[in-house]
């Protein structure tokens, strides 16, 4: 973990951030959340950027904001969003990360814009950042993210997506699978492992399931639960688990996929984010997951190009 010394020169002035969002003006405002407000900005030196200002009153503190700036200025990954620098000045504690024009993933599920194969790459690149942080940032540690859902999944003006927001991320030694055991779990209702929720243990799997419902998320075109209540009723992965036992499953698929999308692409996708689901012990790893997310967008691929050239006979 980064100490201050190490991270002094990722300091931005508060001065220049607030030239570069007209003075925090609510025109700049990109976001709000849990955190605080992320406004838009501009400077001549660090060009577009997204910032984050934390409110203390909503839940966003010190450690918060120590963690963020510890890890993602140490680890680097094409699939995880970038740190520019952070202000601490006058009592405000502000994040700077590169601005990703095309917003955050959950705001693009039920888009017809967006395609079966484009939907699969962008899967493929947060479980590819999630894999990383799993089992390649170093040989001794991993990086747990804690709150993994579609919100906090960003994407670039190219679509690639970016795993964001690590305030709650833990790093642990790679040897033992019950990392932590966490007295008042921390997550996101409906993406939160319901295993961590009971037991208080967090690991590898607690990222897992809640990746596995991001993949539903996609597939389905809909957010993992569509009231704001802890009711479980409302949440997504009943509705699948329903679903997937009955075999029903395309009856829930977002309407706009269900022409594009091959079969064999369908079951490999459909099945590993079931899997995802299951107990704790039954889950893959994020290097599984991969694995079976670049199976399924092989098959779409190959099942497009051979209908593109069937129309060409």
């Amino acid at each position: 973990m980064s100490s201050v010394e190490e991270v002094k020169h990722l300091h931005i002035p508060l001065q220049e951030l607030s030239d570069a969002t007209n003075g925090f003006s609510d025109q700049n405002i990109i976001a709000r959340g849990g955190f605080g407000k992320v406004y838009r900005g501009v400077s001549v030196k660090h060009g577009h950027m997204a910032i984050k200002m934390l409110d203390p009153q909503l839940g966003q503190g010190v450690h918060e904001f120590k963690t963020e700036i510890a890890l993602l200025s140490v680890y680097k990954h094409e699939n995880i969003v970038s740190l520019l620098g952070f202000c601490d000045e006058e009592g405000q504690k502000i994040l700077v990360y590169n601005y990703e024009s095309n917003g955050s993933l959950d705001k693009h599920l039920s888009s017809t814009d967006l395609t079966w194969i484009q939907r699969l790459q962008i899967c493929l690149d947060a479980a590819n950042g999630l894999q990383y942080l799993h089992h390649d940032v170093e040989p001794q540690s991993r990086i747990l993210h804690r709150d993994v859902k579609s919100s906090n999944i960003l994407l670039d003006e190219n679509w690639k997506a970016k795993i964001s927001d690590f305030g709650l991320s833990r790093i642990g030694p790679a040897n033992i699978e019950s990392t932590f055991l966490i007295s008042n779990p921390c997550g996101t209702y409906g993406y939160i492992d319901p295993e961590y929720t009971t037991t208080g243990y967090l690991t590898q799997k607690s990222d897992v399931y809640s990746f596995g419902v991001v993949l539903f998320e996609v597939l389905c075109g809909r957010l993992a639960r569509v009231m704001a209540y802890k009711d479980e009723r409302q949440f997504l992965t009943n509705l699948i688990t329903i679903h997937w036992k009955n075999n029903t499953l395309d009856e829930i698929i977002y309407s706009d996929l269900q022409r594009q999308i091959n079969k064999a692409s369908l079951v490999t996708f459909s099945r590993i984010a079931y899997q995802c689901l299951k107990s704790g012990n039954e889950r893959p790893t994020m290097k599984k997951v991969v694995e079976q997310l670049q199976k399924a967008l092989d098959n779409q691929i190959v099942s497009c190009c051979i209908k593109a050239f069937n129309n060409q006979l």
